[in-house]
């Protein structure tokens, strides 16, 4: 177990590397990935399976203790990131694929790589933790009404599908591995330091499959998206913290919304575009996830650097066993 903990930590450590290269190496041969979109679904199930073996009932806990700064999280999240997707993609006149596929990014629910984040930052990890729990929860409803509100007039848009897919990848997968830890927690935590090696190599098949699937459109248009995706990523965390700071929360809590509202779950993202839109809707999710692991962690560092004083910091637990990210 000590060398796969080694083999976790180094692997978290370099996940954007090792996506960045998987999402080269397909775009330098597309025919070698492109047959894998038929298993995004399944690899993100069982991403889901292993966040849902994190979490214990203790994890809610906060819901009673501190509900509003919860129920503010959650909101600005639902409200702030998909508006953000839908503005930008109007703002630099992308094609309605492009669009849904940004739309989608904005209305999935927080992934778990941003609770590492608010980890290493100092931040509010209790929060951070519960915020990512309840938006999943609550994903298969709102992420539905979103895209149809949003993305209905362009496209046609089966609510219903979307509806019962997040449920199949999302919500069961999560509840069974919640219960699986309530019932035999002794064998579920034997397994939780290789959850990070599957995250990380389930999201980069992922990766890998979407743009190999819509190379084409990623060369001929690639910089348009990148920069799109850029700003979404950019405009959440900011508009995360200071929120947050509108409303009073202390800095601890500030830094937990900054990540929870700018980090998504790009894998469900990019999985609900090939699903129901096609690969080109995914593009932007594919991008998501490498580019905000990146600006993720270099956030958490310069925040990690900042002492708080002890009115600024928040309860928080540590997410040492969280299963590495959407991510």
């Amino acid at each position: 177990m000590y060398r796969i903990r080694i083999v976790s930590a180094f692997v978290g450590r370099w996940f954007a590397v090792i996506v960045l290269a998987a999402g080269a190496l397909a775009l330098a041969v597309p025919d070698a990935f492109s047959g894998l979109t038929v298993a995004i679904p399944w690899l993100l199930a069982v991403i889901m399976l292993g966040m849902g073996m994190t979490l214990r009932p203790v994890d809610f806990a906060i819901i009673a203790r501190r509900p509003w700064a919860l129920l503010l999280g959650v909101a600005v999240q639902f409200f702030v990131m998909p508006l953000l997707g839908f503005g930008i993609a109007v703002a630099l006149g992308l094609s309605p694929m492009l669009t849904a596929g940004m739309i989608l990014v904005g209305s999935v629910p927080g992934g778990t790589a941003s609770n590492v984040m608010v980890y290493l930052s100092k931040g509010d990890t209790a929060l951070s933790v519960a915020m990512t729990s309840v938006s999943t929860l609550l994903a298969p409803v709102l992420t539905p009404l979103l895209v149809l509100v949003l993305v209905g007039e362009s496209l046609p848009v089966n609510a219903g599908a979307l509806f019962v897919s997040i449920v199949q990848i999302v919500l069961v997968p999560v509840v069974l591995g919640l219960v699986l830890r309530m019932i035999v927690p002794r064998l579920v935590e034997r397994f939780l330091d290789v959850l990070p090696l599957l995250s990380v190599a389930g999201i980069t098949v992922v990766v890998a499959a979407v743009i190999a699937a819509s190379a084409s459109t990623l060369l001929s248009i690639g910089v348009l998206v990148v920069v799109a995706v850029i700003l979404h990523n950019s405009l959440g965390l900011t508009l995360g913290y200071y929120i947050g700071r509108l409303f009073g929360l202390p800095v601890a809590s500030r830094r937990a919304l900054s990540f929870e509202v700018g980090m998504q779950n790009s894998g469900l993202a990019a999985a609900l575009a090939v699903a129901h839109f096609n690969p080109v809707a995914a593009l932007p999710a594919a991008i998501f996830s490498v580019w905000h692991n990146v600006s993720g962690s270099v956030l958490a560092s310069y925040w990690a650097r900042k002492d708080l004083s002890s009115d600024e910091v928040s309860e928080s637990l540590p997410v040492t066993t969280r299963a590495g990210s959407d991510r």
